[in-house]
């Protein structure tokens, strides 16, 4: 163990005993600026690396260049392809480079990032590896840059959410604020990429349930996002992402007409969850290396292209065609052709195990069906209007924040990427209808959602348990059996396990600082591959942990993020303070039950 490592765990010991000793509102300025920053740093890294793969696939390889929005300059793009053929060997190419990448290195790391976050955010705040979001920003720029359909928002959520599990375990938060750290993450990453600060910092208490809000992680998503976008911001400047003609709301007839598309888009919106899943369930029973599955959505995708370029990449200069009613002169067929396209170009991109967002294509998505709706309404309907822009504008709304099951969200995000706020009211019947359907079929983009907080193992228990909230882990800790030393053979950790009949025990440094847990199968591995392993190169960072001064709600939480077994609980120093087990749980408030009953009996 190095003086450098030691030094470091020493510092971050240091450093989580004074973060968790601060009031609440100080606590998230820390936690919310420094995971702001790091939001925004990550989206500026990231689009910078799908700006270069696309430059190299898209631009130089296959000599074309897609449209762009005017926030990031405009431009109309290549009315054509330089060189056809060379598009779905581009898109094949890339597809192989991510490919090889995820499933050598991260197989987490494949589909799309959000989902991730969320499943962390439920299960485990600290699981999300550093690894995989250095491979998500480059697989994720490989597949969308080569032509792949998929959203930038995806790795940029999985870096700041990561960010925000690393916390966790650095600082070791709490299980209650790891989760918040992880969802401020996401919603402040996906706020600053798309320079939408109000709308992330609602997505972040809005995306993790299907059916509830996350009201805890509003306010440090507030500060945080802002803080994101300011960075993001500070390198790429702070104009809205599409340009929009000022919409005026005139006519309440209108509000028919924005009713139509909000139950076309909750139809299509569950259409793009059962094929993005159904392809999804597909390519896992393809019977070669998944290495290659994605090569072969890839394929797919280019021919396609060549028929309908709309579906390349990530789509949002053809957003901005759309809005600025550029796109008139296209066949009826074709307009109505494209929301399928696109669907089933991200379920080939992303659903065979491509690296991408699915929020990015659902706005694509969603604005192709508000321009299709249009056309057809435009011809035979009052009050309608020759201007396609709000028709596509709440199409984004309505389909993206229904299947999401972020409504209010993705009305605050659009709203802001278009600089149109007074959007907002009519769009409100559109948004409320697809969510409304699709809230009937029971779907979601984001399969790692709860439907509500009440679904979660802890607060089951404590609907039931009433006494928990008012005892603390301290009575019920006792001294582990085993302690292991980061420095002693691993060899020699295993036998002390077999000794003492534990399946793990925690593991710290010389300084007695906490580092992790080391189970006997991680052991056991580790010796496989290195007969020199030590407890420390076997330590799970990631492993749960309870405060010694937590109350029994917290600690069934931590037991049920750790297995439902056994927990470590630590001090105000990052020292171990003891072990808790289920048993111990269940004695500790056995005996406080027993305890009460006489003074109940008294009372009465």
């Amino acid at each position: 163990m190095s003086k450098d490592s030691d030094s470091t765990r020493r510092l971050s010991g240091r450093a989580g005993a004074w973060v968790k000793s601060l009031p609440y509102l100080p606590k998230w300025l820390v936690l919310g600026g420094v995971i702001g920053v790091i939001a925004g740093a990550g989206a500026i890294v990231f689009y910078e690396a799908l700006t270069l793969a696309t430059h190299f696939f898209l631009g130089y390889l296959a000599g074309y260049h897609a449209p762009a929005p005017a926030g990031e300059g405009g431009g109309a793009g290549d009315s054509g392809f330089a060189r056809p053929w060379a598009i779905p060997l581009v898109a094949v190419l890339g597809a192989l480079l991510a490919g090889f990448i995820v499933f050598t290195w991260a197989p987490e790391a494949e589909g799309h990032g959000t989902d991730a976050a969320i499943d962390a955010v439920h299960k485990n705040p600290r699981m999300i590896r550093v690894r995989v979001v250095i491979i998500k920003i480059v697989a994720s720029a490989l597949t969308i840059g080569s032509g792949g359909s998929g959203g930038r928002e995806g790795p940029t959520a999985q870096i700041s959410a990561g960010f925000g599990s690393l916390l966790a375990r650095v600082l070791d938060l709490s299980r209650e604020d790891g989760r918040i750290a992880v969802s401020v993450g996401v919603g402040s990453g996906i706020g600053a990429i798309f320079g939408a600060p109000l709308g992330g910092a609602v997505l972040a208490a809005d995306i993790v349930y299907r059916d509830d809000f996350e009201a805890e992680a509003l306010l440090p998503g507030l500060f945080s996002s802002v803080v994101a976008w300011g960075v993001f911001g500070s390198v790429f400047g702070f104009r809205p992402l599409f340009a929009m003609p000022s919409f005026h709301f005139t006519h309440p007839l209108q509000l028919a007409w924005f009713a139509v598309l909000g139950v076309v888009a909750g139809f299509l919106g569950l259409l793009y969850s059962k094929s993005f899943y159904g392809v999804t369930g597909l390519s896992k029973r393809l019977p070669f290396s998944r290495k290659l599955h994605p090569a072969v959505g890839a394929l797919g995708v280019g021919l396609l292209a060549l028929g309908l370029p709309q579906v390349l990449s990530t789509g949002y200069g053809w957003i901005q065609e759309g809005l600025l009613n550029q796109l008139a002169h296209m066949p009826l067929i074709i307009i109505l052709l494209l929301p399928f396209a696109r669907i089933l170009a991200t379920s080939l991109s992303i659903g065979t195990g491509g690296s991408g967002g699915v929020f990015g294509p659902g706005m694509v998505i969603g604005a192709f069906t508000g321009l299709a709706v249009w056309r057809l309404l435009e011809p035979v309907a009052p009050d309608v209007g020759h201007d396609p822009a709000p028709f596509v504008a709440i199409g984004m709304m309505a389909l993206f924040g229904g299947i999401a099951r972020a409504p209010l969200a993705n009305i605050l995000m659009v709203a802001e990427m278009t600089g149109n706020i007074e959007i907002i009211a009519p769009a409100m019947v559109a948004v409320a209808l697809a969510t409304l359907i699709v809230r009937r079929f029971d779907d979601s983009i984001y399969r790692s959602q709860l439907g509500t907080r009440a679904d979660s193992a802890a607060s089951q228990l404590e609907s039931g348990l009433t006494l928990l909230p008012v005892l603390e882990v301290a009575a019920a800790a006792v001294p582990p059996r085993v302690l292991l030393k980061a420095g002693d053979p691993a060899r020699e950790a295993l036998a002390a396990l077999g000794g003492a009949r534990l399946l793990g025990a925690p593991v710290v440094d010389p300084d007695g600082t906490y580092l992790g847990t080391a189970d006997r199968d991680r052991l056991t591995a580790a010796l496989d591959s290195d007969a020199e392993a030590t407890a420390g190169d076997c330590a799970d960072l990631s492993a749960q942990t309870v405060s010694a001064d937590a109350d029994l709600h917290e600690a069934i939480d931590a037991l049920n993020g750790a297995g439902g077994q056994w927990v470590t609980v630590t001090d105000g120093q990052r020292r171990v303070a003891g072990i808790l087990t289920a048993g111990a749980v269940v004695r500790l408030y056995r005996d406080a039950v027993e305890a009460s009953e006489p003074a109940r009996a008294s009372a009465g």
